[in-house]
């Protein structure tokens, strides 16, 4: 610098003003931009042009101060009113907030969940299309957002629990790719509203607990849709309500801010030292955001106006954020009011050339189909002296629609085939001769047909996929590797099995971690883990409250973070507690990210016959109708339980595991190799060979099964007895089928509730298998009592199915 002139050199308070300007006035830009957005939004659903829309006015300014201080490296968990954080980060634009208002399928244009989810539900890619886990340190990243009130605050623990692990875990300090160190934060927003939820209080009370970097936005706003806030929280304020969870000296807690949605310049300061002090210490924060506006209301749905009072709502035009963020800007000299004018208006120009943009990315696909859809029906309607007038109003119809989407083309053809005699089914058009003339150049209905069928398929592409992994860690992809036994194999109880396998795995596997109630110091009450936390140590096996809701949730956010946590629910029946993230968060989440997001939970659990109520759960149907998007394993007994979690870790998917609770005693031989054997899953085995009718079931009830068979042998009835194995997914090689085929006989025992699991499992084998081509006589079905199992050995035999039962049905269907 000495060599520039004194007039010439920088002066660095002046430097850092203008930066500091230019970061301002970027915000406001922000804010402006994202206001339009909300507004241009609401217009596009009240004109039909999208279905519904829930919006961000309102919560600009404290979400672009929020953004801020959002590392690469952090993580968000959130929900449908954070669009501005969305575009301040980067993490999506405003053309693709569109797109995904219009539910544009195409992933370039809605990366976020390829128009299946509504607007604001943004997700960055964590892992490529083979389910390899990305380079999450070095990116800013936003789980899927949900829309079921606090659905968010159960795996916005686990995502900032993994911080922790990295931190203290020592095998997992090489996995630079996956943390740097624990540095990260997970930002996690809600509702003032939803904080009455049992989520919000189950969350807060594990992060207080175990001391992780969680960082909470409650965005206040006073009301729940027209229930105010009085009515909703204790004390009518959140921070005053959560007084007792203030972090003290020498104590667990968090640390708790109160800040002014219009006072951005205050939010700056207050989140800046909040999230520098979660970062650094690992304590959680609560930042509550009070005096919200919410110009537009709740949502398209209905009008504020009819539950807000006059004065709410002139006081809300008075301290809108966006108005009192000008008002400070001028107030301090960083920009004239004509300035902001221009921000504000190419602010309107930008997000309406962006509304502009998506609606004709949205709209060229379907037009293109319309064009082809009506030349095709036109060109029939030439030739089809029958319905040529119905044709042809068919296509003008289509034609006339200024906004048809996807359906309206497959109504169209699927009619116009319907007026010439083709068939919409695939393989054949099977054409009237009276009604169609065929010859060259001339459409047939075969070819409306064809097209009709190259939609079909391309909308199930487009709407039917990514349940599960796809890619190269897809679960049907791992290969088999059979158990094998030394001469010499030791017999254990089922629970050693376990025992042994758990400690191979946590020798060699560092990215696995257990948790769950009573899973660390004794070993879980079935003993599978005894000994393993000395062994393995507590911050990789270890103990949790009584909280089944956020273990779910726990092992949700870990999963995401590249771990491969097992998260234990003591027994089946206690997972309804757990059950809202695992079916609305991640049993979806591949689906509604297109496979951009993955979360290999694991979890664990035990149930079926025991003694009582509640603790002799076989709730499949519930798992089965709630679950799809996990693997459902069933396994007999603990050694194809250890297959089964060697297949699944090495898959990308999430799944639970059900071991039997009767079965952690029965004798099992040791298999030599294992922590390297895999089981299957989707593939039943036959435990039983035989000619007269097929018996399939699962599970403990399996063992009464076998008792039953073993009982009409003796009269001459030879029983082919099958193991399903796992229930999702089902069969897939249909094995079942090919031993219907011989034995021509079929009974399916489960002990869930009538039209359960056995529902289910008639479903695949009769319908989708079309095993009623080969049936001589009806098939059966024996489930337990549709109420809960009573309690003792008579109760259990008397709730569920017993081997006498079996055997009179066997008896009975042999007879016919």
């Amino acid at each position: 610098m000495e060599n520039l002139a004194a007039s010439e050199v920088i002066d660095p308070e002046k430097l850092s003003f203008d930066k500091f300007r230019e970061e301002v006035l970027k915000d406001y830009q922000s804010v402006c931009e994202s206001r339009e957005a909300s507004l241009l939004g609401r217009k596009e659903v009240l004109t039909g042009k999208a279905k519904f829309g829930i919006f961000g006015d309102g919560k600009e300014v404290p979400q672009v101060a929020m953004a801020k201080f959002f590392r690469p490296g952090d993580f968000y968990a959130g929900y449908y009113r954070d669009q501005t954080f969305a575009f301040a980060t980067g993490a999506a634009t405003i053309e693709e907030f569109f797109s995904q208002l219009y539910a544009d399928p195409d992933p370039r244009h809605d990366p976020h969940s390829s128009g299946r989810q509504m607007n604001s539900h943004f997700a960055t890619p964590f892992v490529d299309g083979d389910g390899k886990v990305l380079d999450l340190v070095n990116s800013k990243n936003l789980t899927a957002g949900l829309a079921p009130t606090a659905a968010q605050m159960p795996k916005a623990l686990g995502l900032a629990y993994a911080s922790k692990a990295f931190r203290e875990v020592e095998v997992l300090k090489p996995f630079t790719e996956l943390s740097n160190q624990g540095n990260e934060v997970c930002f996690c927003t809600i509702g003032d509203a939803s904080t009455s939820e049992g989520h919000f209080w189950e969350t807060l009370n594990a992060a207080g607990v175990l001391q992780v970097p969680l960082a909470i936005f409650v965005w206040d706003d006073g009301y729940g849709i027209s229930v105010p806030r009085k009515l909703q929280t204790t004390k009518g304020s959140i921070s005053e309500a959560l007084k007792g969870f203030q972090k003290k000296e020498g104590t667990n807690g968090v640390d708790i801010f109160r800040v002014k949605a219009w006072d951005y310049a205050g939010m700056c300061e207050a989140f800046e030292a909040g999230i520098r002090s979660v970062r650094l210490t690992h304590t959680p924060v609560v930042f509550h955001v009070e005096e919200v506006t919410q110009p537009q209301g709740h949502s398209t749905s209905g009008s504020h106006e009819r539950y807000k009072p006059t004065e709410r709502l002139e006081w809300e035009r008075e301290w809108d954020g966006i108005k009192k963020m000008k008002e400070w800007i001028i107030d301090n000299a960083l920009a004239s009011e004509d300035d902001l004018n221009e921000i504000e208006t190419a602010a309107k120009d930008f997000t309406r050339d962006s509304r502009n943009l998506a609606w004709e990315k949205y709209q060229g696909p379907i037009r293109a189909q319309v064009t082809h859809a009506v030349e095709l029906i036109r060109n029939l309607a030439q030739h089809s002296p029958d319905t040529t007038e119905q044709l042809q109003e068919l296509a003008q119809t289509l034609v006339a629609n200024r906004e048809p989407g996807r359906k309206e083309v497959m109504q169209t053809l699927h009619e116009a085939l319907a007026l010439a005699g083709g068939r919409t089914r695939e393989g054949a058009a099977d054409i009237r001769s009276d009604s169609v003339v065929v010859g060259p150049d001339r459409t047939t209905a075969a070819d409306v047909a064809a097209y009709y069928q190259e939609l079909k398929k391309e909308n199930a592409t487009i709407y039917n996929t990514h349940l599960y992994h796809e890619g190269a860690r897809n679960i049907l992809q791992v290969p088999e590797v059979k158990a094998v036994y030394a001469e010499d194999a030791p017999i254990l109880n089922g629970y050693e099995v376990l025992n042994r396998y758990f400690d191979q795995l946590f020798t060699h596997n560092p990215l696995v971690l257990a948790f769950g109630e009573d899973l660390g110091k004794i070993g879980d009450v079935n003993q599978g883990f005894a000994g393993l936390q000395t062994k393995h140590g507590a911050e990789r096996i270890f103990d949790t409250g009584i909280r089944e809701l956020t273990i779910m949730g726990q092992g949700i956010g870990m999963a995401f973070r590249g771990l491969r946590p097992i998260a234990e629910i003591q027994y089946i029946d206690y997972l309804l507690y757990g059950l809202q993230p695992l079916s609305d968060d991640l049993a979806s989440l591949q689906y509604r990210t297109a496979g951009r997001q993955t979360a290999p939970l694991i979890v664990r659990t035990r149930g079926h016959r025991l003694e009582g109520i509640w603790h002799s759960g076989s709730p499949m149907g519930v798992i089965l109708h709630s679950l799809r998007g996990l693997h459902v394993c069933v396994p007999r007994n603990m050694v194809q339980a250890a297959g089964m979690y060697n297949t699944l870790l090495q898959g990308a998917d999430p799944a639970i595991m059900i071991e039997c609770l009767n079965g952690y005693r029965l004798k099992e031989k040791l298999p030599a190799n294992l922590a390297e054997f895999t089981v299957p899953l989707g593939v039943p085995e036959i435990i039983r060979e035989g000619e007269d009718i097929t018996l399939v079931s699962y599970g403990a009830t399996l063992r009464i099964v076998q008792e039953a068979a073993q009982v009409v042998e003796a009269s001459g009835i030879s029983c082919e007895v099958i193991d399903v194995q796992t229930l999702l997914p089902f069969d897939i090689h249909h094995l079942i089928l090919e031993s219907l085929k011989k034995t021509s006989r079929i009974l399916i025992v489960d002990e869930d509730v009538p039209g359960g699991a056995a529902g289910f499992i008639f479903n695949k084998v009769m319908e989708e298998q079309k095993g009623y081509k080969w049936l001589d006589t009806a098939p059966r079905t024996i489930t337990a009592q549709a109420h809960r199992p009573a309690y003792s050995s008579d109760g259990d035999y008397f709730s569920k199915p017993n081997a006498e039962q079996i055997i009179d049905a066997i008896r009975e269907m042999m007879a016919e």
